[in-house]
């Protein structure tokens, strides 16, 4: 037994010692070739890296995009440029294969998508699927499939969305609703109705009005974090705002719901700055509270998948744009989360950097800090038993 210890700790000091250096031999290879990087785009050929490079063949004479299906040179004979120009200059031919002089598919694709976009967007008649599909010169399916996939939502939906801010606008200008409607480019009333209320929070006249006539019912409550004001509209909870001035938050409040009527909670009201403050101090225990949640179709994409990260756990900013379906959008997500009005109820703390670390969080990344770290500990202690 005893030769057999010696024998596993020689086998593990040996492993340490080859694992050690082959992460020293790694790290020296990247510093010995600054390009290792791209060089290892092209050995996988990844497509995301087309536009961002091209790399040539000294041996054959050819220049290619990254995601190249021709066969791999060696190393030595490869040399990496900037544009096709650089290419062509350097003496190098376009390969015929991948064709690196001509737009890259993905790029078309952006293009294409780009078009459809601002033709969803223009104020006159708004194209159907088979028009867009058409005019894209591809089939119905996949003009839709490559839509989604890079906008996040289908070209009706996104339509659907750009009339709907642009309604927000109008109706902050427009002398009544109905020509609010109308400009932002609405055939009939009856289609913006359907979801009024989801879009705009209220009644596009109250909206028009700044959240006239709505009534707000809000409290105080006391948390380890600090103060928390809970405003609440008939619908659900509004708002969640936490900070140490009560006169700031009130303040805060105005500026959400500039002519909203506020009226002070009662002690049944009480109960659900209760329950909130309970989200601080117990995470572990379930509430199920009701939220009035109000925001952008993006946004509120973005604020269920926060919903959806499990107590005691943490999400990078990518992993909810991938989540949401817009891969690419990590900085919009990021603004999501900066908007989010439902403090605690909507869990942006629960996101952090790739590494890690914590991000800038409306509250202070003091209190994200400390929620995460509860959350943590609660979602490891058992569940008591009924």
């Amino acid at each position: 037994m005893k030769w057999a210890s010696r024998y596993d700790a020689r086998t593990m000091t040996s492993r340490t010692a080859m694992a050690r250096k082959d992460k020293a031999t790694h790290k020296s290879a990247e510093a010995a070739d600054p390009d290792a990087e791209r060089w290892a785009a092209v050995l996988v050929r990844d497509r995301t890296a087309d536009g961002a490079f091209f790399f040539s063949v000294k041996s054959t004479g050819v220049y290619c995009r990254p995601s190249c299906p021709s066969r791999r040179a060696k190393r030595e004979n490869v040399a990496f440029h900037a544009t096709p120009a650089a290419a062509e200059a350097a003496g190098f031919r376009p390969c015929k294969r991948c064709r690196p002089d001509e737009m890259s598919l993905v790029a078309r694709r952006a293009e294409i998508i780009a078009a459809a976009c601002r033709a969803l967007e223009d104020g006159s008649d708004v194209p159907n699927l088979d028009e867009l599909a058409k005019a894209s010169g591809l089939s119905r399916f996949h003009f839709h499939r490559i839509f989604k996939d890079i906008v996040g939502v289908t070209p009706k939906e996104y339509a659907l969305a750009h009339r709907r801010k642009a309604v927000r606008k109008e109706l902050q200008r427009s002398t009544s609703v109905t020509e609010a409607i109308y400009d932002a480019g609405f055939n009939s009333s009856a289609r913006f109705y359907e979801n009024a209320a989801e879009s705009l929070g209220m009644s596009p006249k109250a909206f028009r009005a700044g959240g006239k006539n709505e009534v707000l019912t809000f409290a105080f409550g006391r948390s380890t974090l600090g103060d928390i004001l809970v405003a609440a509209s008939a619908k659900g909870i509004a708002t969640i705002l936490i900070g140490d001035d009560r006169e700031q938050l009130i303040a805060d409040l105005e500026t959400i719901f500039p002519h909203a009527e506020r009226v002070a909670g009662d002690r049944q009201f009480e109960k659900i700055v209760s329950d909130v403050v309970g989200l601080v101090e117990h995470p572990q225990q379930p509430v199920d509270l009701p939220l009035d949640i109000r925001g952008t179709a993006f946004q509120q994409r973005v604020w269920k998948a926060l919903r959806d990260i499990p107590l005691g756990a943490t999400a990078t900013y990518t992993e909810i744009a991938d989540r949401v379906g817009r891969p690419k959008a990590v900085r919009a997500v990021a603004r999501a989360c900066a908007t989010n009005p439902l403090a605690i109820a909507v869990p942006c703390h629960r996101v952090v950097r790739a590494d890690g670390s914590l991000a800038g969080y409306r509250w202070g990344v003091e209190r994200k800090s400390m929620l995460i770290a509860r959350e943590a500990g609660s979602a490891k202690k058992p569940k008591p038993r009924g």
